[in-house]
């Protein structure tokens, strides 16, 4: 992904995202079409590196097309709407299209995407391509790969090695090395996948970590809630995905109207809200057990977990993209969705870990549950650590102010306004011209 936003920064945003719209849409029906067990995870492979470069350059579409502000906080809730509208169907439509053929979920996206090319062929801007790009850090996205593959693949398999032994403390050794080797060849690179220094915003930053929190938290609560209702509670994939409907209808629902929302109070606040929330839904579901009643146990944690979504997902959009030039919209797009697909398979290797590392009570339904209850406290606790790292920019700012020292000018009106405006040595409004010495003291 972070290739993936970079390429659309400097081929162009259209073109990167209806090439890998394209080939993903025959990826689709090749997975569809398949015999082979090692083609088909070929096809789900080019579909994922196809979706790595469709997702950053759709959402830079977006923030470059809309100047920031209310209308772009407008269009990104849209593209929340659409995110989640598509995740409920998704959920819904999987699980009764399972039951006639699996072949059906892998061709249901391929007449989707082949649709969403037609309409991005007629509808999306054309984009100019930056010719004065000096290459492709494709050595930085190979070893940024490597290195996240590397961690998620150690902490799968930690619990079954051991957390102590050398091959699990080589493997994390291993990873801060990758990790340190990424860095360098991004100060080096002359087009690097990250310009470092725009990880020095704190407000980027915690756009960044709550992703990964965000994420990575429903991630492992969808996975251990999918296994508790098929696997102990014996729901259909249907039954399993209407369970889950309420919460991603919700944010459907509201969506539309987080744009003002988000104009009216902020992202900081809206983001430590949701956060509070998602922690209460994740926290209220440790209630359920072998028996439980939907509208009394379950509902109420969907109804929040889709609130919290709803408040979380388009403040991180906005706050990550907010402030940042269009020739790099691309890059920090591809960013925050590289930090929510890598806080989502983290999380959810570290999930597992601890079911796994907890399930020695024996196989009754029981005891399956009692070893689900860790990776739900788990769950609870990485939303918290969301929430408190969002809640780190709710610090109050007293809004810039400025002191000027020495004006005049040839107009009487400049001092009753047009000094305000902060011209210096320069036309003015009314057409007189501002002579004077200006600091600004700003806090």
């Amino acid at each position: 992904m972070l290739l993936g936003g970079r390429t659309a920064d400097l081929l162009g945003r259209r073109q990167v995202f209806l090439v890998a719209l394209g080939v993903f849409a025959l990826a689709s029906l090749l997975g569809g079409l398949v015999d082979s067990g090692p083609l088909l995870i070929a096809s789900r492979f080019i579909k994922g590196l196809s979706a790595a470069f469709t997702a950053p350059a759709g959402l830079s579409i977006i923030t470059t097309t809309f100047p920031e502000g209310p209308l772009r906080n407008r269009a990104l809730s849209i593209y929340t709407t659409c995110a989640a509208t598509g995740f409920s169907m998704g959920l819904v439509l999987s699980g009764l299209l399972t039951e006639a053929s699996w072949r059906l979920t892998m061709l249901l996206p391929a007449p989707i995407a082949v649709a969403a090319l037609v309409a991005g062929l007629r509808l999306i801007p054309r984009s100019e391509r930056d010719r004065s790009h000096r290459g492709y850090d494709v050595p930085g996205a190979i070893i940024g790969t490597a290195s996240m593959l590397l961690l998620v693949l150690t902490v799968v398999e930690a619990p079954e090695v051991g957390w102590t032994t050398a091959r699990t403390l080589l493997s994390f050794l291993a990873v801060a090395v990758l990790l340190t080797v990424f860095v360098v060849v991004e100060r080096r690179s002359p087009s690097p996948l990250i310009r470092l220094g725009v990880l020095r915003s704190g407000s980027q930053i915690r756009a960044q970590l709550g992703a990964m929190t965000f994420f990575g938290s429903y991630v492992g609560f969808q996975f251990l809630v999918t296994l508790y209702m098929q696997s102990l509670l014996g729901w259909s994939a249907l039954h399993t995905a209407l369970a889950f409907l309420p919460a991603g209808a919700l944010v459907a629902l509201s969506a539309t109207r987080m744009g003002a929302i988000v104009d009216r109070f902020g992202t900081p606040r809206l983001l430590v809200t949701g956060f509070a929330l998602m922690v209460v839904g994740y926290a209220l579901f440790l209630r359920v057990d072998l028996d439980p009643v939907y509208a009394a146990v379950i509902l109420p944690s969907m109804l929040l977990i889709g609130a919290a979504c709803a408040l979380v997902f388009p403040s991180l959009n906005i706050q990550a993209t907010n402030g940042v030039d269009d020739h790099e919209q691309g890059m920090v797009s591809g960013l925050l969705n590289t930090s929510v697909q890598v806080g989502g398979a983290v999380f959810l290797a570290i999930v597992t870990a601890v079911v796994a590392a907890n399930s020695s009570g024996g196989s009754s339904p029981q005891a399956v549950l009692d070893s689900y209850r860790p990776g739900l406290v788990v769950v609870t606790a990485v939303a918290l650590v969301g929430l408190v790292v969002t809640a780190t920019g709710l610090r109050t700012r007293r809004p810039p102010r400025s002191t000027v020292l020495v004006a005049s000018s040839e107009d009487p009106a400049v001092e009753n306004g047009a000094a305000s405006n902060g011209r210096s040595e320069g036309e003015l409004p009314d057409g007189g011209r501002l002579e004077k010495e200006r600091v600004a003291v700003r806090d």
